[in-house]
């Protein structure tokens, strides 16, 4: 039986004072104009890239001025709605960061406690903090840096089955000395925050964030089937395919929920408003974490801090099985979009948040690029793919796993299908995720942009664990 997130429980807890804060009417904010300039984007989008359904949310002036969705949720569903929830994912984790500094308030833990004084099985938790967990900085290595469904993942787990696989291995580097993305860490702050809160996750959740925002979100593992939208993938350019979910329990605290356009929206404006959390703890959380030599990490506790084009922006990616998410807030222009997608392909997400941006802003989001190595590498190996050959020995046991017969052809045929490919440069800098290092490069076949994400082991003949590609 699929459970809300919104789950009855015994008040026991020390809460903070529950009053519901009504999600806001929208507000007839866009002209016919920028209306028709939103909706053009999309449907460009959704036929350049072949992505299924799209739910979208606005935000301007701290108002809610659109929620609208395109496309087709599901074989059973029909076209999508904006009361459709969809899977978000990582942008689940500003919200545990909040609620640990809600729990922090109430003295039940501090920011600052070692990890040890929770779980002292974790590698390194005498010298690692909560905070280090929440910014990316405990040196834990991520469980899940690829962008498909490991074979482990057919199983269900538990956060105490991840913790002991991963979270109990060496470290990758000392905490506080590095940023590195890591899943791992949130598990393990999700099992410190039921620790501290004395109740399960969705509990906590729920008492404290979701039921004073009055939005009702799910849980990934209770938000699959016919009765919500169904995610798609695709191999390189192949076609479009229906995803099977992981198993139970893997998207535990890093990405574990699922909602509406509209509710991701009304806790953006509730970030704009000062509300639900004192403002003292949202400026803690959109304050980026030093790392020991005094440099910024540019992420803060669950969300990513940066200036565009003079614009303060605060934002967050999500990606499971089949869904992309992007949400970004401008707080200084009390602005925020919302771009969920049932597809784990293409760049709809980033894509549509600038699109839509250009309309609600004076001027538009800015991309950024940067420079790669192993370029020769990674364009011999995406020539092979593209020619049908598949040289196993070059690639990782999960990455022979991911390459079935039917994933080799249709790299094949898709991209042969384009013509010549010229061009191949990096699209972004190397750097570290779950003991691999990711490199992103761009290529134009034929008269197609394409971008080819990797993931391969360190050093310099290191093994590939990913060669995806999607439309640019």
């Amino acid at each position: 039986m699929k459970r809300p997130i919104r789950t009855l429980i015994a008040l026991a807890l020390a809460a903070l004072p529950l009053t519901a804060i009504p999600l806001p009417a929208t507000a007839q904010a866009l002209s016919p104009d920028e209306d028709m300039a939103i909706d053009s984007a999309v449907t460009a989008t959704l036929a350049r890239t072949g992505v299924p359904s799209v739910s979208i949310a606005v935000v301007r002036d701290g108002k809610l001025v659109m929620a609208r969705a395109w496309g087709q949720a599901s074989a059973t569903l029909g076209p999508a709605k904006p009361d459709m929830p969809y899977q978000i994912a990582s942008n689940s984790k500003q919200f545990l960061g909040a609620l640990i500094l809600l729990l922090a308030d109430q003295g039940r833990l501090s920011l600052d406690d070692k990890v040890a004084k929770w779980l002292p099985q974790v590698s390194g938790a005498e010298r690692m903090t909560v905070r280090q967990l929440l910014s990316h900085t405990s040196g834990l290595q991520d469980y899940w840096p690829q962008d498909y469904a490991f074979a482990a993942m057919a199983e269900p787990t538990t956060p105490e089955a991840i913790i002991r696989r991963w979270a109990m291995k060496p470290l990758d580097y000392d905490p506080g000395t590095r940023w590195q993305y890591s899943n791992t860490g949130y598990v393990v702050a999700g099992r410190i925050a039921e620790l501290a809160g004395g109740a399960p996750l969705a509990d906590l959740l729920d008492q404290y964030l979701f039921r004073p925002l009055a939005i009702h979100p799910r849980f990934i593992d209770d938000a699959v089937g016919p009765r919500y939208p169904q995610g798609h993938d695709r191999y390189a350019l192949g076609p479009v395919h229906a995803v099977t979910p992981p198993a139970r329990g893997w998207l535990f605290a890093g990405g574990e929920l699922t909602m509406t356009a509209s509710e991701l929206a009304r806790w953006d404006i509730a970030r704009i408003e000062r509300q639900v959390l004192p403002p003292r703890d949202w400026a803690e959380q959109e304050t980026a974490v030093r790392l020991t030599d005094g440099t910024s990490s540019g992420y803060g506790l669950g969300v990513h801090l940066a200036e565009r084009e003079g614009r303060r922006v605060i934002d967050h990616g999500g990606e499971s099985i089949g869904f992309l998410s992007q949400n970004t807030v401008w707080p200084d222009d009390r602005a925020a979009v919302v771009v969920l997608t049932n597809a784990g392909f293409s760049d709809t997400d980033t894509a549509l948040t600038d699109a839509i941006a250009k309309v609600i802003l004076p001027r538009a989001v800015q991309a950024q690029t940067g420079e790669a190595a192993r370029i020769d590498d990674a364009r011999a190996e995406f020539a092979a793919l593209g020619a049908g050959r598949f040289v196993a020995k070059r690639f990782t046991d999960n990455a022979r796993g991911y390459f079935t017969a039917t994933a080799i052809a249709d790299y094949h045929r898709s991209l042969a299908a384009l013509g010549p490919c010229t061009g191949f440069a990096a699209k972004t800098k190397p750097r570290l995720r779950g003991g691999f290092v990711n490199r992103n490069f761009t290529v134009t076949c034929g008269k197609r942009d394409l971008t080819v994400i990797t993931y391969a082991e360190r050093g310099p003949n290191g093994r590939w664990e990913q060669i995806l590609i999607s439309p640019d």
